[in-house]
């Protein structure tokens, strides 16, 4: 049987498709749910095994990146989202979505999920980013979304992508391993450097997950990575596959992440 997934949409989110595709591709059956539907009884999480926050321009990304969200969330079906995370469902936000997750204190719920301990805010470079980065994952991370993955090619798209903490908790974090992803160059932790870090964040942090490793967000756009031909290099992909004899698979590397979900809400879920 495959999982459900609710793919949550709203006033200017704009990755709704694309991540109901990645899903699909991922071998799960997701339905697109305005927000408003959930505050307003019409659909509920309870019958659904993944809820993914997705990315776009959310409310306009006039009042502080993910903040109307995150306040939509807490004030309207918080009470839902405690029990779906307490009957261990998986849940995903990107760029936006991650937003979300941080400013409501989903992320990364070091002591609670109340409580708002890091923040997203405006890249360093007083611009929007569109470009395509590195990812180095951690190994060591509890993350069920990424397991097996190590270096990976995913567009970044945002204008407030900085994750930033204090020393104190920024510690706490990377002593848990809640650290997913960090921006990389050359196959290395990016350290700061401008563009492979897009936005400036401390510890080069791109994804972070809770402890439990089933809350999970980042800023980069895996969805947007679902087909070979998405990457800007996916000539130079097909090339070396011929050169190597070796059969092109035409399947975007970001579906990875959706497939570890789908592979464990089938096997702890149902």
């Amino acid at each position: 049987m495959k999982p459900k997934v609710l793919v949550l949409t709203g006033y200017g989110f704009n990755c709704d498709y694309e991540t109901k595709y990645a899903f699909e591709l991922a071998g799960a059956e997701a339905d697109i749910v305005h927000v408003n539907e959930i505050i307003f009884g019409m659909k509920k999480l309870e019958d659904y095994q993944i809820l993914a926050i997705i990315g776009g321009f959310t409310y306009g990304d006039d009042i502080a990146a993910g903040k109307v969200l995150a306040n939509k969330l807490k004030n309207n079906f918080w009470e839902q989202l405690e029990k779906f995370i307490a009957d261990k469902k998986l849940i995903i936000g990107i760029c936006n979505g991650f937003q979300a997750l941080v400013k409501s204190g989903l992320l990364p719920a070091l002591d609670s999920h109340e409580k708002q301990t890091v923040t997203v805010t405006f890249n360093d470079q007083g611009k929007f980013e569109d470009r395509w980065v590195t990812i180095k994952f951690n190994k060591n991370s509890p993350c069920i979304w990424t397991k097996g993955l190590d270096l990976l090619d995913l567009p970044v798209r945002h204008g407030e992508g900085k994750f930033y903490t204090d020393n104190a908790t920024m510690q706490n974090i990377i002593n848990s391993n809640l650290v997913v992803g960090q921006y990389a160059k050359n196959g290395k932790v990016a350290n700061g450097s401008y563009p492979e870090n897009p936005n400036g964040s401390v510890y080069d942090v791109a994804a972070m997950c809770d402890k439990t490793g089933r809350i999970f967000g980042l800023m980069p756009h895996p969805e947007a990575f679902n087909h070979v031909c998405n990457h800007p290099n996916w000539t130079a992909i097909r090339e070396q596959a011929r050169r190597q004899n070796r059969k092109l698979n035409k399947l975007g590397l970001g579906i990875q992440i959706f497939k570890n979900a789908v592979d464990y809400a089938q096997e702890n879920l149902q």
